[in-house]
C-alpha cells in the first residue's frame, strides 16, 4: 500500500507540474460600467472577463473569447442559472486558468501567445442575443445578453482595442456558437482597417431529431429565443426568410456571415451526441447512458445511429460554402471544445488532421499563410483523438 500511495504522490506531483508548466492563473475584471446601461447577468451584477495582455509584436492583437455554457430556456431554468457563475458574476472565480489557445508560451501557442487574450465570462443564457428591457417582476431576471456582448466590447475598446491591427471573436461550446452570430457585430464594432476574423470552437450545433424522431433542440432553442426577445438580435439575413429560432442554427445562418469564419468542430460532438441526439428525455430507459459516457462501450446499432448523425453534421457544415475565407477543421473524435486545453489545441500529442494540430490550421488560416478545409474520416479511423470519457453522472457540458 505504501508502494502505491508512494506511486500516487509521485503522479500528482507530476501532474501538477505539467499544468503549473502548461497554463497560469489571470484575475477577473468586472464591468461595473455596463450596470448603468442596464448590461447585466441574469441576477442583474455586472459581466466580467479574464485578461492577460499582449506584449511585444502582438501588443495591437486582440483574441476575445467566450465562455461556453449551454442556454436557458424559461423563467425556472434561468433561475437556477442565477445560483451559478453562468448566471451571477458575484459565483465566478476571482481566478481562472489559461492554457491552449489562451497560453502566454510560443511553445504551447504559436500564433496568439503574445496577443491581448481574453475570456469573456458568460452569464445571460442565450449565447449574448437576448434584450428584454422589462424585468421579470416574479423572478428579477434580466434578459440583456446583447447588451452585455456590447458593453464587454466598449471596454476593451477603451482598453486599447482600438488601436487593432488584428482581431479574433471566438468561443467554445455555447460561446462557439456566440462567435458565429456576433461575428459581422464584432467586426462592425471595431475600427475600419482591422483584420477581423471569427472562428467558433463546438458552437456548430446542428437541427437534428433525437433517437426518438422528436425535434428536441429544435423545440428548446425556439424557448430560448421566445424567452430571451432574441429575435431582433439574430442575423437579419436569416430571420427574413426564416422562423427566428431556426437562425439559432449556424447552419441556417453562417452562410450570410460577411466576415471571414473558421469552424473547428467534432462530427461526433459529445455535448451534442448527449443532449441533441441522445437526451434523457428520448431514452427514458437510459439504454444510451453507457454510450454516451464513453464512445467505445457504444453498441454496433448506436454506432450506426452516431454515423447517420454525422452525416447529417457533415451536410450542414457544407452549407457554409467553398470560400477560403471559410475554413474548418472537423475531426472524428468523441469531443467536445478543443481549443481551450492544452493537449488538444497544441502538443506533440495533439490531435491532427492532414498532418496539422488545430493551433497550426487555425494560424495558418488566420494569417493567410494557407486554407484550411478539412473533414476526417468516420469514426473510428483517427488515432490521435483524445476522445472524451464522461463520470456515470448524466450532466449537460456545454
Amino acid at each position: 500500500m505504501n508502494g502505491r500511495l508512494q506511486q500516487w504522490s509521485v503522479f500528482v506531483v507530476c501532474l501538477l507540474i505539467v499544468l503549473r508548466t502548461e497554463s497560469f492563473f489571470v484575475d477577473i475584471t468586472y464591468v461595473q460600467s455596463a450596470v448603468a446601461k442596464g448590461a447585466v447577468c441574469l441576477d442583474g451584477s455586472p459581466p466580467a472577463y479574464h485578461i492577460d495582455k499582449g506584449s511585444g509584436a502582438g501588443i495591437n492583437n486582440w483574441l476575445v473569447h467566450i465562455e461556453g455554457g449551454g442556454w436557458c430556456n424559461n423563467a425556472t431554468t434561468c433561475l437556477a442559472r442565477t445560483k451559478t457563475r453562468l448566471g451571477s458574476s458575484k459565483l465566478m472565480a476571482e481566478q481562472i486558468a489559461f492554457s491552449g489557445i489562451f497560453s502566454n508560451k510560443p511553445q504551447f501557442n504559436p500564433d496568439f501567445y503574445n496577443w491581448n487574450r481574453i475570456k469573456v465570462r458568460y452569464c445571460d443564457g442565450a449565447s449574448f442575443t437576448g434584450d428584454i428591457d422589462a424585468v421579470d417582476p416574479k423572478t428579477n431576471l434580466y434578459y440583456r445578453g446583447a447588451r452585455v456582448f456590447v458593453a464587454v466590447i466598449e471596454d476593451l475598446l477603451a482598453k486599447g482595442m482600438k488601436n487593432a491591427e488584428n482581431a479574433i471573436l471566438s468561443g467554445c461550446s455555447a460561446g462557439g456558437l456566440t462567435s458565429i452570430l456576433h461575428c459581422d457585430n464584432f467586426k462592425a464594432l471595431l475600427p475600419v482597417g482591422t483584420n477581423v476574423k471569427c472562428f467558433s470552437d463546438a458552437g456548430f450545433f446542428i437541427n437534428a431529431k433525437d433517437v426518438s424522431g422528436a425535434p428536441h433542440i429544435q423545440d428548446f432553442y425556439n424557448d430560448v429565443v421566445t424567452t430571451h426577445g432574441s429575435a431582433k438580435n439574430l442575423p437579419q439575413s436569416c430571420t427574413s426568410r426564416l422562423k427566428p429560432s431556426l437562425c439559432f442554427f449556424p447552419q441556417n445562418m453562417a452562410q450570410g456571415i460577411r466576415t471571414p469564419l473558421f469552424i473547428v468542430n467534432a462530427a461526433y460532438d459529445s455535448w451534442q451526441i448527449k443532449n441533441i441526439l441522445a437526451p434523457g428525455v428520448a431514452d427514458p430507459h437510459g439504454l444510451w447512458h453507457d454510450c454516451k459516457t464513453d464512445i467505445i462501450k457504444c453498441s454496433t446499432s448506436q454506432l450506426q445511429t452516431m454515423q447517420e448523425f454525422r452525416s447529417q453534421f457533415l451536410n450542414a457544415v457544407s452549407g457554409l460554402g467553398s470560400s477560403t475565407s471559410r475554413g474548418y477543421f472537423i475531426n472524428s473524435c468523441y469531443a467536445h471544445c478543443q481549443t481551450e486545453m492544452q493537449e488538444t489545441w497544441y502538443r506533440s500529442d495533439s490531435p491532427v488532421l492532414n498532418n496539422k494540430t488545430i493551433a497550426k490550421a487555425v494560424g495558418d488560416w488566420f494569417y493567410d499563410r494557407s486554407p484550411f478545409q478539412k473533414i476526417d474520416c468516420p469514426y473510428p479511423c483517427d488515432k490521435t483523438c483524445h476522445n472524451r470519457v464522461f463520470d456515470q453522472q448524466e450532466y449537460p457540458l456545454a
